[in-house]
């Protein structure tokens, strides 16, 4: 199948072959396309430290995959995803994701997919699939100058002067970006749905469709964020998941859906009323368990502290309720057969892998110990004392990362041990940046 894509696309030059970091980040190579046969057969290489960077790029000081291992390499096969163009891209290119392993054919324990593939696997075992959907937030910025701006649009020339929720007319404005980006997704099969105009300056919302295969939905991630910046640099502009780039304005979500089918195709949270069922009750009881030990897979840069603020349409409080957007879990209303969890914690510059990993992993973790879930929150959680709180500091959300008894139940202690030492390395380096610098570096990366 694989090699049936490039020869139904002659006209492709070069494959780019990529696996996600720790950060998100697309590690690969570049290859020649006549030699793309080798790869889908063979795999490729390259050293496990590659998916433990910093952000910057650059190897973690005190990694064992370094120098104490020998910087052993890893082997890199193919998804199940397949080759696929890169729209955004000058000449005719193919992407073929990938993800390591090692030399004996076992998975590396330290790639993020890897990771959520084996939470999956769990549920599986259960007779349960879960069932997920997206929601990514982004800015349309003109990073040409000195300060941030919202680009002009293409069709006056004028620039917004704030922000417009759900207005036609900012949609209207960069009609022609979002079209090519619809006819990316279709080429690239990524199911985009609706798009919205957000509550920031220059702030869109694309919705990915619910898909009953995790690693599929956490691809579509990966690959939409990769898409829509690519694309916008050919539209002269930049697009950026960074969560909060205007202190002024609210910062941007990767919002996760989620619900459980069993074996029958139904739906194990639908009660037949509002209030699900007892399982869902447990999984809700996970999530908020875990929410404070794994906050740094959802808050995982300096600035995403930025946009975890009370009043600024993110959660800070570990709390969840019905059809309420001020607490980090809300079960949405409507049809009892589409009843499901929305997890509202995770910015929009997180690893979709890791993100969807820690979710469900939380959520199997509270059904598997039956836990019970407090009293679901009514009315401004934002307002309500005596909450438990998610991290306000990247610190103290690296702190709880390894101090934690719980995370290690659903995500293995070396991707758990490598994110650490990632994260304080970057910790240290960060802090003798200047604001523009922090914004500079994360503007493109995240």
């Amino acid at each position: 199948m694989m090699k049936d894509w490039l020869r139904k696309h002659p006209n492709v030059r070069t494959i780019r072959v990529a696996a996600a970091d720790l950060n998100g980040q697309a590690r690969g190579k570049r290859v020649p396309a006549r030699f793309a046969d080798k790869v889908v057969k063979d795999g490729t290489r390259f050293p496990f430290s590659v998916l433990n960077l910093d952000i910057w790029g650059e190897d973690i000081d005190d990694s064992p995959l370094v120098f104490e291992q020998g910087d052993q390499d890893g082997v890199l096969r193919p998804t199940e995803r397949g080759f696929m163009p890169m729209p955004w891209l000058e000449a005719p290119t193919a992407l073929l994701p990938i993800w390591m392993f090692r030399e004996n054919g076992t998975p590396y324990e330290g790639d993020p997919r890897h990771a959520l593939n084996t939470i999956v696997q769990r549920y599986k075992a259960r007779g349960l699939t879960p069932v997920c959907a997206m929601e990514l937030e982004f800015f349309l910025i003109d990073d040409s100058g000195k300060t941030l701006q919202v680009p002009p649009s293409p069709r006056s020339g004028k620039r917004r002067k704030a922000a417009e929720t759900l207005s036609i007319r900012a949609l209207d404005a960069f009609d022609t970006f979002f079209t090519d980006l619809y006819d990316a997704c279709e080429a690239m099969d990524i199911p985009a749905d609706t798009t919205t105009s957000e509550t920031g300056l220059g702030q869109f919302e694309v919705n990915l469709m619910h898909c009953d295969d995790p690693l599929r939905a956490a691809d579509d991630a990966w690959l939409f964020k990769m898409l829509v910046k690519g694309l916008a640099r050919r539209h002269g502009f930049a697009a950026s998941f960074m969560a909060k780039p205007y202190p002024e304005y609210s910062g941007s979500g990767l919002h996760t859906h989620f619900s459980l089918i069993d074996e029958n195709g139904d739906n194990v949270f639908d009660s037949g009323g509002p209030k699900g069922t007892a399982i869902m009750k447990h999984a809700v009881a996970g999530c908020l368990h875990a929410m404070r030990d794994s906050a740094l897979i959802f808050a995982p840069h300096q600035n995403s502290y930025e946009r975890l603020v009370p009043g600024k349409h993110a959660p800070t409080s570990i709390a969840w309720g019905y059809e309420n957007r001020t607490t980090a879990i809300r079960i949405p209303a409507g049809s009892p057969s589409a009843r499901r969890i929305e997890h509202r914690v995770a910015g929009g510059d997180v690893n979709p892998y890791l993100m969807l990993a820690a979710i469900l992993g939380a959520a199997l973790d509270g059904i598997e110990n039956q836990m019970e879930p407090p009293s679901p929150i009514v009315g401004n959680a934002y307002a309500l004392d005596g909450l438990a709180q998610i991290p306000a500091t990247w610190e103290d959300a690296i702190d709880a990362l390894e101090q934690s008894s719980i995370v290690p139940r659903f995500l293995h202690p070396e991707l758990i041990k490598n994110l650490i030492h990632t994260k304080r390395q970057e910790l240290h380096y960060i802090a003798e940046l200047t604001d523009q610098e922090r914004v500079d570096l994360y503007l493109d990366t995240v």
